[in-house]
């Protein structure tokens, strides 16, 4: 049993005012998972809790424990993948389930537990309230209290300033997996998404296609379960990887361009 926590009068009111803005939208709570037999009942009752007006999709990336099972034990849709696709894959199918079912807006939350389901409505309300496509919420923008490893947040950082001279925005936390995105956004994502380490690439590729971004500063938690599949050496590979493939993606639109302008 969880045990799902009280909100607050802010909460409350917050909640009230979140609702009020998207009455009649259908929404679809994606929640890729890997090897996330320990937390990934503890999240689906909180976003169930948080919002109890959505649908839930687990997206189980091939995992050797019971993430499936508990998944399903806990009323949630569950699309198992054959075999370990990677993050990138996972995510993607999650945004084609929610693209040929016809949802209005997605929320991608992590199967670990770090995401606050209770931020979803200062993700919806964002959404809702600005001309961007997708929310990112951020972990940086204002401390909460969260702490990030080292290694970790430099990788962030850099990732962020290159990020930020491309598309000529401020990101502050391009690696949050924590997203909202609407019905255009949605389709754009079932057609094209970034594999292996997603986030900070799928930014720039929605800059690209005049898709708009914007973050929102949000709390985050420690794992509730199990092990991160992220180590230290493989995060640092997977920054550098990313970075090489942003600026080889626009090197390559460059010189395709006739006039070799950007």
């Amino acid at each position: 049993m969880v045990d799902n926590p009280v909100n607050t009068p802010v909460e409350q009111a917050r909640d009230v005012l979140a609702s009020a803005l998207y009455p009649a939208q259908r929404l679809l709570i994606v929640i890729p998972a890997y090897n996330e037999e320990e937390s990934i009942g503890h999240v689906i009752e909180r976003v169930r809790h948080a919002v109890p007006q959505a649908d839930i999709v687990v997206i189980d990336d091939g995992s050797a424990d019971d993430t499936a099972q508990v998944a399903r034990s806990h009323q949630a849709t569950v699309i198992s993948q054959p075999y370990n696709l990677g993050i990138g894959a996972n995510v993607q199918t999650g945004f084609i389930y929610a693209s040929q079912r016809g949802y209005d807006v997605t929320i991608q939350v992590d199967g670990d537990g770090q995401h606050d389901p209770n931020e979803i409505p200062a993700l919806l309300a964002a959404l809702n309230t600005s001309t961007c496509d997708m929310v990112i919420g951020s972990r940086y923008i204002e401390d909460r209290g969260y702490s990030t490893p080292r290694l970790r947040r430099l990788g962030s950082i850099l990732l962020a300033a290159l990020i930020s001279a491309i598309t000529r925005q401020r990101i502050t936390d391009p690696t949050s997996g924590f997203r909202a995105l609407n019905r255009q956004a949605i389709a754009f994502s079932a057609g094209d998404y970034p594999f292996d380490y997603p986030e900070p690439e799928a930014i720039v590729t929605f800059w690209r296609a005049g898709l708009r971004v914007k973050e929102v500063p949000v709390k985050m938690n420690p794992r509730y379960g199990g092990r991160s599949s992220i180590t230290p050496i493989r995060s640092a590979y997977y920054m550098i990887k990313v970075t090489l493939a942003i600026l080889i993606s626009l090197l390559r639109e460059r010189q395709s361009k006739p006039d070799g302008t950007s």
